[in-house]
């Protein structure tokens, strides 16, 4: 039940009279708000104020719909902030984990929720949650503490709360299937904004994305090319900011939608429906021109493939061949060509980064520095690596809890396999959610998005997949236990 629902109960079970007084009153109340808008901050932004009213009101509703609103915004609005400030200015992604954390606390005040339930990985998360709190406090004597790094840090917790969370919030498999199809729709909404963008001339894409000012994104120098050069190809962007980020996130929607086109029962409904969703995720992928998260979606295709569905080496073949063929593409094998020979600027300043890094780690092995800065002035954080920045942030002892932790994850999770056709659609979804994990974790040898704390959707979207992974696996599991329950039930010995 959400947190609207009483008043909707005690609105229907009034007398008529009164439910005609209280349509009244709040139509009265909602044109004088209107109004005084339109008075006093215009029509565009009273449109906004009114269209955020809304999502509000859907996204409180109900739970259902407050995790969904924050796969939207991971999707749609990553960077989005409330254009006024409350002591600090939340993110839009801050707001619905918010309503998420606020609608399932109500429902454990009111015991409508009586049962939590969780996985044997839940322990590993917490311990890493712990370590990552230790680590932060530890590296505080290196440099002071800000309000910006505190509350990056605990978006960064509660991302792995939520994670926790989702376990216990998804305990059907419809309720699974339904955060899934979410997932898969606003990634592809994404996905056609940025070839939209792309196609469009670079003035008039900038001049449309510069209206996203208004909720913190920046007005100028939006538009993005290889190695900041004008002269070299655009890079799509969506409304990600980040060409990189963008793909991180893709890999992870495409990995999780590729399954579907080959499953007699996709979630989608018919396969043709998972195409559709799956051409322009991988079209905008291929337009982020980043290298890395191409290697980490081949990668993810050839998990799928090894493990069930081969037919999807053919695709993976068929996507290559374009690339290699087609010569608006050449411009992208060169770049490739160049990443692997290390001749281009942004691959040389990774191992320049990468040589730094190691150089930190050397000096601070096995807590490393924390999460606010660096003690030596010839040192820095930052590296284009998941693995190297969380060894800067939380020493090899971080690295190697965060590895026991992915570890725990496929190990829980292919507790299931034998299981998973007990239930109808079940075996795509739980294969693509471990090909997207995979391509995020080959992704992040290169790039350092999921453990950033400048991008906390980047972070938040490799979490809901652990929760998803472990929830599905939980379902699998939990019905093949009521399975042999009912066999034992039945058994005449």
């Amino acid at each position: 039940m959400g947190p609207l629902q009483p008043l909707q109960i005690k609105y229907l079970n009034a007398s008529p009279a009164s439910r005609a007084l209280t349509v009244g009153a709040s139509l009265a109340l909602a044109a004088t708000l209107v109004g005084g808008l339109l008075a006093v901050i215009g029509p565009l932004y009273t449109t906004i104020a009114l269209v955020a009213l809304g999502c509000t009101i859907w996204a409180t509703a109900r739970l259902e719909h407050s995790v969904w609103s924050v796969l939207g915004v991971i999707a749609l609005l990553p960077f989005a902030t409330l254009p006024v400030k409350i002591v600090l200015t939340p993110t839009f992604l801050d707001l619905a984990l918010a309503a998420v954390f606020g609608i399932y606390l109500a429902q454990w005040i009111t015991r409508e929720r009586r049962q939590l339930l969780t996985t044997p990985v839940h322990v590993f998360v917490i311990l890493f949650m712990i370590l990552s709190l230790f680590s932060f406090v530890a590296g505080l004597r290196y440099a002071g503490l800000t309000s910006n790094v505190a509350r990056k840090f605990a978006e960064l917790l509660l991302s792995m709360v939520f994670c926790l969370v989702l376990v216990d919030i998804i305990r059907t498999p419809t309720q699974l299937r339904q955060v899934i199809i979410i997932l898969l729709i606003v990634g592809t909404i994404a996905a056609t904004i940025g070839i939209v963008l792309w196609v469009l001339p670079d003035q008039i894409a900038e001049t449309a994305l510069s209206k996203l000012a208004v909720v913190g994104y920046p007005n100028s120098g939006i538009i993005q090319y290889v190695e900041q050069n004008p002269e070299l190809p655009e890079r799509a962007i969506s409304t990600s900011v980040n060409p990189n980020s963008l793909g991180g996130f893709l890999v992870m929607v495409a990995a999780l939608a590729a399954p579907q086109i080959m499953t007699r029962f996709p979630s989608t409904g018919k396969r043709w429906h998972a195409f559709v969703l799956l051409a322009p995720l991988v079209g905008c992928l291929v337009l982020t021109f980043s290298r890395g998260s191409m290697a980490a979606f081949g990668v993810a295709l050839l998990f799928s493939a090894a493990l069930r569905y081969r037919r999807l080496l053919l695709i993976l073949l068929i996507i290559g061949l374009i690339i290699l063929i087609l010569p608006w593409s050449q411009p992208y094998v060169q770049r490739f060509a160049e990443g692997l020979q290390g001749a281009d600027l942004a691959t040389q300043m990774r191992f320049g980064e990468y040589t730094d890094a190691l150089t930190l780690v050397a000096r601070y092995p096995w807590l490393g520095v924390g999460f606010s800065g660096t003690p030596d002035i010839d040192t820095y954080l930052g590296v284009a690596s998941v693995y190297l920045t969380i060894a800067e942030n939380m020493g090899l002892i971080g690295l190697a809890a965060f590895s026991v932790l992915m570890i725990a994850v496929f190990s829980y999770a292919w507790q299931a396999r034998p299981f998973l056709a007990r239930i109808r659609g079940l075996h795509p979804i739980w294969l693509g959610l471990m090909a997207g994990l995979v391509g995020a974790l080959v992704g992040g040898l290169a790039d350092h998005y999921f453990f950033n704390l400048e991008f906390q959707h980047a972070i938040t979207i490799f979490w809901i997949f652990v929760g998803l992974l472990l929830a599905a696996t939980r379902i699998a599991l939990e019905s093949n236990a009521e399975n042999a329950k009912t066999r034992s039930g039945s058994s005449p010995f």
